[in-house]
């Protein structure tokens, strides 16, 4: 390790500047041990009886907002690459917290143009012994500071930190890979797909109406599993949920077949993924902490391409569903690793089949703004769009706030037409890069945004997603009424309207212009 002139040996950081970064090499170690342990950090703090050691840090906050320590890390030598944080944690009656953001804070705060991050370690609440928390993250080449944060955030107790390490996971690419050669692939011949997605519990009449009266071509099928909110999910029954879930689908294959809809499979939840509060399992936690829930996603896709390998109506498989690497273990693959051996055993069984991905965290206009292709041959690759989410998801976490209206002021900032095309720049930068095809896999707007507000924003999307010729699925047909285009802009009226809304006109004068697949023409 390379030790700051002047800094104790409590805490240690990495020389800046200096030669390139390897795998493994510590940025930052801490045992808060020695009495200068407290000396780096801004911040109020004290110290403790540490992990298996004299001394760890301890924060207290019995009523401030917040009590936090704060040290810069060296942002020169970390740009480009992937970062693990470790620690030990121990908590003291730390109170319940009002958002699923605040709480315990092993948090590293990313600073770049017209990009921030906040990754940070998912820690619960209450009284625990130590216990080791982890936090993974990627510092954008462009980086202008990268801070990290101990401590209590909007909730009150102590907390102890003792052991910790910062470390390069991964060091930055040697070079951009160089634009794929060719004519850029699609994984079909239309003009474009144009669709929804649907829920499990679609059925036959649904996807009629869909495919034949609406004249959609392409639905993104969730392979979704519900169950109690926060509640681990186990491996033991994934194979007897899966193959219902398959089953499903199969059953309503020739449906598809006969509405003319295209079908983007999307593993909703991969293995090792959790219950959250909304209630389905999500494409982080064990994911990326849990050899034998990566082999057990290996497995699944291999058993899926083997099941699909001839189904005509399958455009792509979407390899899961919005990746969070809030914390990756040592003996695990981050999500871009994860993603290539998935298609690389997918390929092994068939070769052609379109391989959509998304890119950490939850498949974000932002997220592609450093990603790396996946070196493998036909790849789409998809980001959702939900941005400003005051106004997209107003009324869904928070009942009581204030009324949000687009296009209008929102966060301090004009959004309009010009501003979510700002937002979606990287999408058309990544492209650009290395000639490959985007899939709007998600975007939407609540239904009970002040009118007529959801009708315009939906629209200045579409337009931009034409533009750029992107394929799209909205989100989300006959699933949750709160998105549903059927339902009109009253939210305690949760029956259909009894004439089309303006939003589902707007889908319909879109999918007016669809072809429909030729199912004996090449994928």
């Amino acid at each position: 390790m390379l030790v700051a002139a002047g800094l104790p040996l409590a805490t240690a950081l990495a020389a800046e500047p200096g030669p390139g970064v390897v795998q493994g090499q510590v940025i930052l170690a801490a045992d808060f041990e020695g009495p200068g342990a407290l000396r780096p950090w801004q911040g109020q703090a004290s110290l403790a009886e540490g992990f298996q050691s004299p001394q760890a840090l301890l924060v207290q906050n019995q009523g401030e907002p917040s009590a936090l320590l704060r040290i810069a890390l060296p942002v020169a030598l970390v740009r480009g690459s992937a970062l693990r944080g470790t620690a030990w944690v121990k908590a003291e009656e730390v109170s319940a917290r009002p958002n699923h953001w605040n709480g315990i804070k092993f948090m590293l705060a990313i600073e770049a143009p017209e990009q921030r991050s906040w990754p940070q370690a998912p820690l619960e609440t209450g009284t625990f012994d130590w216990k080791r928390a982890s936090v993974f993250a990627r510092v954008p080449p462009n980086a202008t500071a990268v801070t990290l944060y101990l401590g209590l955030e909007q909730v009150t107790g102590r907390v102890r930190f003792d052991d910790l390490k910062i470390t390069i996971a991964r060091p930055p690419a040697p070079a951009r890979p160089a634009p794929r050669p060719g004519r850029l692939f699609k994984g079909h011949t239309l003009p474009r797909l144009r669709g929804t997605m649907v829920a499990p519990g679609a059925s036959s009449a649904d996807l009629i109406t869909l495919g034949k009266t609406w004249n959609a071509n392409l639905i993104r099928w969730q392979l979704v599993r519900y169950g109690r909110p926060n509640t681990p999910s186990s491996l033991a029954d994934y194979d007897a949920w899966l193959e219902g879930e398959l089953a499903k689908l199969d059953a309503l294959l020739p449906t598809c077949e006969q509405a003319g809809l295209m079908v983007a499979l999307d593993l909703h939840s991969p293995p090792g993924g959790r219950h959250t509060e909304s209630g389905y399992v999500g494409a982080d936690d064990r994911l990326f902490t849990d050899r034998a829930c990566q082999e057990k996603f290996l497995e699944v896709w291999r058993r899926m391409a083997g099941r699909y390998k001839n189904q005509k109506m399958i455009w792509g498989f979407d390899l899961a569903n919005e990746p969070v690497e809030d914390e990756v273990a040592d003996d695990c693959l981050d999500w871009h690793d994860l993603a290539e051996r998935a298609g690389k055993a997918i390929r092994e069984i068939d070769p052609r089949r379109t391989l959509i991905v998304e890119a950490p965290p939850w498949g974000s206009p932002r997220s592609l703004a450093d990603f790396r292709p996946l070196e493998l041959s036909n790849v789409v690759y998809s980001v959702h769009m939900y941005e400003p989410s005051a106004f997209t998801h107003q009324g869904v976490f928070d009942r009581n706030g204030p009324p949000v209206k687009y296009p209008g002021s929102i966060g301090g900032r004009d959004w309009n037409a010009a501003t979510v095309a700002a937002v979606l720049q990287p999408v058309v930068d990544f492209q650009r890069r290395y000639n490959v095809h985007i899939y709007i896999g998600e975007f939407s707007a609540i239904r009970w945004a002040p009118p007529p507000g959801a009708q315009l924003y939906l629209s200045d999307l579409i337009d931009l997603f034409e533009k750029q010729g992107w394929d799209w699925s909205y989100h989300a047909f006959r699933e949750w009424q709160g998105w549903s285009v059927e339902h009109g802009e009253k939210r305690e009226d949760t029956r259909p309207a009894a004439e089309p809304t303006a939003r589902q006109l707007l889908l319909q004068s879109w999918f007016g212009r669809n072809q429909k697949p030729a199912l004996s023409g090449e994928r």
